[in-house]
């Protein structure tokens, strides 16, 4: 598996010229084919061999959901969507990653990393070593993240996020006694962080935490080997009493 065919799958052009623009920037991209409803989409299945799907949920007649259980045999497929209430059932139907709308391009590179690491395993004739499964720089991808601080990407180690706190229209990002200022949702980062397994744990709909940074929980709060407190949610405490 050298390269790799695409299909994006949405009803917004718009979002196809951002999805192709960010393809463009890759050296393992082979085809790109373009559906703009899942009846067209199907009939690009049926005619062409591809290796990745760019999926689109909210489309008329027949959404993404839809389509996912019609396949028999399924590429791999990256959901890109403005809501984030059908991940949960999207990750049921073995899709390969999840990205919220609008969507960063180191992000994008992490899902496409993903998935071609997935195709890479599945190519019963190559046995792929640690060099073969990073095509765009994956070590740092996965050790770290860019953030938007002002008006450039800073580049930040996950295992020293403390904790993200939602504000505003802006994310805090923790770092110690420090904080970084990025115009992200709290969302956005717990699908990047929590669905690829890092460490970290949602206690209220405006705090992520990293588990290895917590001191101890009393009374509803955690508390940080910082000394920052944050609240638990009600509706996570069943979450935060498992752990």
């Amino acid at each position: 598996m050298n390269k790799l065919t695409v299909l994006i799958v949405d009803d917004e052009p718009l979002a196809h010229d951002i999805i192709i623009d960010y393809l463009n920037e890759l050296p393992f991209i082979q085809n790109i084919h373009q559906g703009y409803s899942a009846i067209e989409a199907l009939g690009i299945l049926n005619e062409y061999s591809i290796d990745l799907v760019f999926l689109d949920i909210n489309m008329p007649k027949i959404s993404g959901i839809e389509l996912l259980k019609t396949l028999n045999h399924q590429p791999q497929i990256i959901v890109t969507s403005a809501y984030r209430q059908y991940a949960l059932e999207s990750f049921e139907l073995d899709v390969c990653d999840y990205l919220l709308k609008p969507f960063r391009f180191e992000r994008f590179i992490k899902a496409v990393n993903k998935a071609y690491q997935q195709l890479q395993l599945l190519t019963p004739s190559h046995n792929p070593s640690a060099d073969d499964l990073m095509p765009v720089s994956e070590k740092q991808l996965t050790d770290s993240l860019f953030i938007k601080v002002d008006k450039k990407l800073v580049q930040i180690s996950i295992a020293e996020i403390e904790s993200l706190e939602a504000y505003g229209n802006y994310v805090k990002v923790w770092l110690g006694e420090n904080s970084l200022l990025t115009p992200r949702t709290l969302s956005s980062f717990e699908v990047e962080l929590i669905n690829n397994k890092s460490p970290f744990l949602r206690i209220h709909k405006s705090y992520l935490v990293q588990k290895k940074h917590i001191n101890t929980i009393e009374n509803n709060q955690v508390i940080l080997r910082s000394g920052r407190q944050h609240a638990i949610g009600k509706s996570f405490r069943s979450i935060v009493k498992t752990l």
